[in-house]
C-alpha cells in the first residue's frame, strides 16, 4: 500500500507503508506530521505559510480527532468528502487508474520491485495529468451538488 499525497503540479509525497502495517488514525497522523509536512515544506517552499486546501476521503483513519485536531493546528483547511463517494476521491477516479495503466501486465518478485515499479508509474505522469485530476474533480463536485449530494459516477 502506498499513501500519496498530490496537488495540481504533481506528486508532492509518496509513501510506502511497511507490509504488515495497520493504518491507524495514530499512524496517517504520524505520516501527516513527519512526512507530508516535510515534503511540502521542501517540495512547495511558501505553500505551509500561504494556506492548504486539505482534501482526503472520509475513512473513519481520516476522521478520527487525532487527525482533525492535527490538521486544524496547522490551520489546513479541511474540505469535506460526501459519504460513500468513491466518484469524488481523485486517487480512485484518475491517478490509480493512471499508474495502473503503466503497471499493467507485469510480475514483481519483490515488496520492493513494487515499490520502484510504482515510483517510476507516478514519474511517468506529466503535470497535466495532475491539472486533469483536479478539473475532473471540480467538475464532479459541481455535478453532485447540483444532484442534490446523490453519487455521480
Amino acid at each position: 500500500m502506498h499513501m500519496i499525497f498530490f496537488d495540481m503540479n504533481g506528486v508532492i509525497l509518496r509513501w510506502p507503508v511497511p507490509i504488515g502495517t495497520t493504518i491507524t488514525a495514530q499512524y496517517y497522523k504520524k505520516v501527516l506530521q513527519d512526512k507530508l509536512r516535510p515534503a511540502i515544506r521542501k517540495k512547495r517552499p511558501g505553500l505551509l505559510e500561504s494556506g492548504i486546501l486539505f482534501h482526503h476521503d472520509n475513512a473513519p483513519v481520516h476522521t478520527a480527532r487525532a487527525v482533525t485536531d492535527v490538521l486544524a493546528g496547522y490551520k489546513w483547511e479541511l474540505l469535506e468528502h460526501p459519504r460513500y463517494s468513491p466518484d469524488l476521491a481523485p486517487c480512485d477516479f484518475h491517478l490509480f487508474p493512471k499508474m495502473k495503466e503503466h503497471l499493467r501486465g507485469q510480475r514483481f518478485e519483490t515488496e520492493e520491485d513494487i515499490i520502484q515499479a510504482t515510483k517510476v508509474a507516478i514519474k511517468n505522469l506529466d503535470k497535466c495529468s495532475y491539472v486533469t485530476a483536479f478539473k475532473d474533480w471540480l467538475q464532479r463536485i459541481e455535478k453532485c451538488a447540483n444532484n442534490g449530494g446523490c453519487y455521480v459516477e
